[in-house]
């Protein structure tokens, strides 16, 4: 199965927080969530990928080239949408992409005019007067218009209506359907990728926590429920971020196998979420880090 993006052992240091050993890939022709909390370190691993940030050490192939060697040719198959604004405020939609389009060797118009009525947005308004969502949805229609390979996207619907979060997750399956293209999807919003990602990546203070297919990141997990007595045992000890309550407790742990047979009938064992994962193997930390509290 072909990688269409490599990062190997990608370091990036910065005050108060580095990125260490940044190991994944992206396959071709799948979408791979990109998961973790505000401030794990998604952005400046994308903005490394982009070539926004120099990197300290390892390695970065897309398309199997470096942007060392081969930056332009990388860039005209990548479709970047990230939160944030870039395009000129006081001019429309219209004559921003005019200025955008020469930049693109593959733009087609007959493309960007689906995507502008497919979000019904409107030429002529200037940027500065779209609400935050329309930004998005005119930064997507820039992005998909050149017909790329590679579709990063950092954060797209953070802070929007779950009416336009179904919206883009139909129009990413939809370009799915061409085999040739693979999408990168950072978000925390980790509902969003349940529906649509064929792989994820989680990343958690600037580590890759794991890499796989996410049926098999859900998979190696379970939440496990149970009386507050069962903690007094070495259960406590396999499991992350505990949750305790009068009427009990709740954790994660990471293999099923850990629990005894004796303990098997007195525990509620469930399928996580993505957000679950997060959610424990956060709490974990912080639990670690403060044993009194």
């Amino acid at each position: 199965m072909e990688n269409i993006l490599e990062l190997t052992d990608v370091e990036k240091k910065f005050p108060g927080f580095e990125l260490k050993n940044i190991t994944f890939e992206v396959k071709k022709g799948f979408i791979t969530g990109f998961i973790g909390t505000n401030g794990a370190g998604k952005t400046t691993v994308i903005r490394c990928i982009m070539d926004l940030l120099q990197i300290d050490s390892g390695s970065i192939h897309i398309f199997g080239k470096t942007h060392r060697k081969e930056t332009e040719a990388i860039k005209q198959n990548i479709g970047f949408v990230y939160d944030g604004d870039y395009f000129y405020p006081d001019l429309s939609m219209e004559h921003n992409k005019r200025l955008i389009a020469p930049f693109y060797k593959n733009w087609n118009d007959d493309l960007f005019s689906y995507y502008m009525k497919y979000f019904n947005l409107p030429l002529k308004r200037k940027v500065k007067h779209l609400s935050r969502g329309m930004k998005i949805k005119f930064s997507i229609a820039i992005a998909l218009s050149h017909d790329p390979e590679l579709i990063m996207m950092d954060e797209p619907t953070s802070g929007l209506d779950p009416v336009f979060r179904r919206e883009l997750m139909d129009l990413l399956q939809d370009i799915m359907q061409d085999e040739n293209k693979s999408i990168f999807f950072s978000t925390h919003i980790t509902a969003d990728l349940e529906k649509i990602a064929d792989y994820v990546t989680f990343i958690h203070d600037g580590e890759i926590v794991s890499s796989k297919e996410k049926d098999e990141v859900l998979d190696e997990y379970a939440v496990v429920k149970g009386p507050n007595y069962l903690l007094s045992g070495n259960l406590r000890t396999h499991l992350q971020g505990i949750k305790v309550t009068d009427v009990g407790f709740e954790g994660l742990i990471r293999n099923e196998n850990e629990i005894t047979d004796s303990l098997q009938s007195e525990l509620l064992l469930e399928r996580p979420t993505l957000e679950d994962i997060i959610y424990y193997t956060v709490k974990g930390d912080k639990h670690a880090a403060q044993p009194d509290a």
